[in-house]
């Protein structure tokens, strides 16, 4: 699993050590194990769930995380012996914290913080007389995770992470993050409803698995996916469960450790592989048992249980109410890529040609992160045990295709931040082919042209401006091969119309 900068290895060490220290700031509290486990779990949300882009943006997010989630633990705690309440109120929390994704990385964060203190008071079932103590911890914790993410280790101020891509767009039911929170609150009534069929004490393990399995995703094809890989890496889990949570059976000296391979395993693997994600949460799910004592096999093979129906809510969800094609949503991405990519080019024929206000290389990011969503979008599509063969191939070609675009797009940059490159005509004419390719690949959207590069005569050739060439030729050949898969039939075979 690459790790450019030791970017990953670096965020889970810190994530260990916020979390360590959390869990000590919150047992400080008084209230015993659940406010260690509350504590442990809110620092843990805090650290994974906020993403924006700057410093100071994430920490106005976290700051905000209690006053979004505290309210919803105590109505937790007050409505846990009113079901019939409990569920509708948890079904809204659902609604909301879905609904919220439309602004983007914060939205997205308080929103599952509300919903996990919800599920953690089903989990942790506090009387109203412990709130009190349980907000405290919560406060500590997030206090001392915060300390070490903004104060002793920000890993952000070394290297800042991309800009998010902004959600896509759309109106009322056509915008797709509305079209998820109603997917995702039909899913979780239905794991909600049977789920408490197969335990009434364990029943919020159904409602959690189908909430997750829509974080993050966008697409029908995605959703499916991740709702595998979760029973895949629960199933490995429980596995791993059997041979290290019983043994283990609660002792704090051991338990602790391995909680802290879990923590570590959960940051690292988050990015790359959501399987081996939950695995790491599986087990520590097992283990945090074990410090209850209430912990044996059938309890693992009733997680199990839970998580398959938990998926399977999901899946008939996606598939029947407000469906958001896998189609539909790749060629969004793909467009919004093809758009960056065009700007990525003029931004950089303009510097070459003397702009020194012209700089391509915040385009560049954005394009790679642009790309990064259009294979996650792409996944469905290409998964080993897709059936869509023709789609699987147009999917691998568009793959291919768009990362070598973004290959030459990186040497074009290169190439233009050298000052003693210069500029020829034969450059604008050739930049001016590539916003062509583009308009004709994207049909919609082509009036957000791109900055036009004047034709400057030079009187001699510069090595620059050979290689800038040679990179745009290749762009340009590579636009050409994509008007296959991207105009033809999303089932047609390759090489038809």
């Amino acid at each position: 699993m690459p790790d450019p900068g030791r970017l990953r290895l670096r965020t889970s060490l810190r994530a260990v050590l916020g979390v360590g220290l959390a869990v000590a700031a919150s047992a400080l509290t008084g209230a015993g194990l659940l406010s260690v486990v509350l504590g442990g779990v809110a620092a843990l949300l805090a650290l994974f769930t906020v993403t924006d882009t700057t410093v100071r943006r994430q920490a106005v997010t976290t700051a905000l995380l209690p006053l979004v989630g505290l309210p919803v633990l105590v109505l937790a705690a007050l409505l846990h012996d009113h079901g019939p309440v409990r569920d509708g109120v948890f079904l809204l929390i659902v609604f909301l914290g879905v609904y919220a994704r439309r602004w983007g990385p914060r939205g997205n964060a308080l929103g599952i913080f509300a919903f996990m203190m919800f599920f953690v008071a089903q989990f942790l079932q506090p009387v109203p007389a412990q709130v009190p103590a349980l907000v405290l911890s919560v406060l500590a914790a997030l206090a001392a995770s915060s300390a070490v993410r903004f104060g002793v280790w920000c890993v952000e101020r070394r290297t800042p992470p991309p800009a998010a891509p902004a959600p896509l767009g759309g109106r009322g039911l056509r915008r797709p993050t509305t079209r998820q929170a109603f997917q995702a609150t039909a899913a979780c009534a239905f794991a909600l409803a049977a789920g408490q069929a197969l335990s009434h004490e364990r029943w919020y393990w159904a409602v959690g698995a189908a909430w997750w399995i829509f974080v993050n995703t966008a697409s029908r094809g995605e959703t499916l996916v991740r709702g595998f890989r979760r029973v895949l890496g629960t199933v490995v889990g429980i596995t791993a469960g059997l041979l290290v949570a019983l043994p283990v059976d609660g002792a704090p000296a051991p338990t602790g450790v391995i909680v802290a391979v879990c923590v570590f395993g959960i940051f690292y693997t988050a990015a790359v592989s959501y399987s081996w994600m939950m695995f790491f949460v599986t087990v520590l799910v097992g283990l945090l048992y074990g410090l209850f004592g209430v912990l044996h096999a059938g309890l693992l093979t009733l997680r199990l249980e839970e998580t398959a129906v938990g998926a399977l809510g999901a899946a008939l969800a996606v598939a029947l109410i407000l469906p958001i094609t896998t189609h539909a949503t790749t060629h969004a991405w793909i467009q919004r890529s093809l758009v960056c990519l065009r700007h990525c080019t003029a931004d950089a024929a303009r510097r070459l040609a003397g702009d020194a206000t012209a700089d391509p290389a915040p385009r560049v990011a954005e394009l790679e992160v642009l790309l990064g969503r259009v294979r996650t979008a792409l996944a469905p599509l290409v998964h080993p045990l897709s059936p869509l063969r023709a789609r699987k191939a147009r999917a691998r070609q568009v793959i291919a295709l768009l990362d070598d675009c973004a290959r030459e797009v990186r040497g074009l940059a290169a190439v233009a931040a050298d000052p003693d490159a210069s500029h020829d005509a034969r450059l604008a004419a050739a930049c001016r082919r590539v916003e062509t390719a583009v308009q004709r690949l994207v049909r919609e959207g082509a009036a957000d042209t791109a900055p036009q590069v004047a034709a400057v005569e030079v009187p001699e050739r510069h090595p620059g401006a050979e290689r800038a060439l040679a990179h745009l030729h290749r762009i340009e050949a590579a636009l050409h091969h994509l008007a296959a898969p991207l105009h033809s039939a999303p089932r047609a075979p390759l090489g038809t119309a």
